[in-house]
């Protein structure tokens, strides 16, 4: 007797919906950018500061995605910005159901960016094709110089790594240059920033890129 065997991509459902979000974004001429990163790297205040810079020339929404709590999405929501909250009450990642469900709350809003803060994690949220533009990856300099070669599929999948934190540089022992080298040996396309939210360095030149990357309506998972 032969076994018969049912086989089903688990990611089926999630593309599909994720296809629809894509849709729908470029209906509304509207550039999405999932945010990954691990926690604590500084992906919150990276949005807040990249608010400031954007929010006189692009009308900006937010999608903030956390296991148990408001709280980032209170900090965005001080910027006068529309913001939804996702919480995943312990799922590790966000998925284009999730999503369509948060753009759908901000469907009274005009806006041309729409930045998904992605729950803090490396792993999963990289599988899940949320329907966005591009994503970015955030690495803070405090988490080591060897992320990159640990977490390869996030930086393979990412389109910029933004390395955050670089005003502790002096205070920890770790090199901007083998962070770059080993990021750019998975993914030789990154384009690679360096910030650092509390003394407001390199936060201009991301947000130049993006709205270059936008006006060139690229998509580029």
């Amino acid at each position: 007797m032969s076994i018969k065997v049912v086989e089903r991509k688990i990611l089926e459902k999630n593309d599909i919906v994720a296809q629809s979000n894509r849709k729908a974004f470029e209906e509304k001429n509207i550039f999405a950018i999932n945010m990954l990163s691990s926690p604590g790297s500084g992906k919150t205040s990276l949005i807040e500061r990249m608010i400031e810079f954007l929010r006189n020339k692009i009308r900006i929404a937010v999608i903030e995605g956390d296991l148990q709590t408001k709280l980032d999405a209170e900090r965005i929501e001080k910027y006068g910005v529309p913001v939804t909250q996702i919480i995943t009450n312990g799922a590790c990642h966000l998925d284009a159901i999730l999503v369509k469900e948060a753009f759908l709350k901000l469907c009274d809003y005009d806006f041309d960016i729409l930045i998904i803060e992605n729950v803090g994690n490396l792993v999963c949220p990289a599988g899940f094709d949320l329907g966005e533009n591009i994503k970015v990856i955030i690495l803070s300099t405090t988490e080591g110089d060897d992320k990159p070669l640990k977490y390869p599929l996030a930086f393979l999948k990412s389109s910029a790594l933004v390395i955050n934190k670089i005003d502790l540089l002096p205070y920890i022992n770790s090199s901007i240059e083998v962070i770059k080298n080993n990021a750019l040996s998975i993914n030789p396309r990154l384009k690679i920033f360096e910030t650092s939210c509390t003394e407001n360095i390199g936060v201009e030149n991301l947000c130049e890129w993006i709205l270059n990357i936008k006006s060139e309506n690229k998509v580029q998972n």
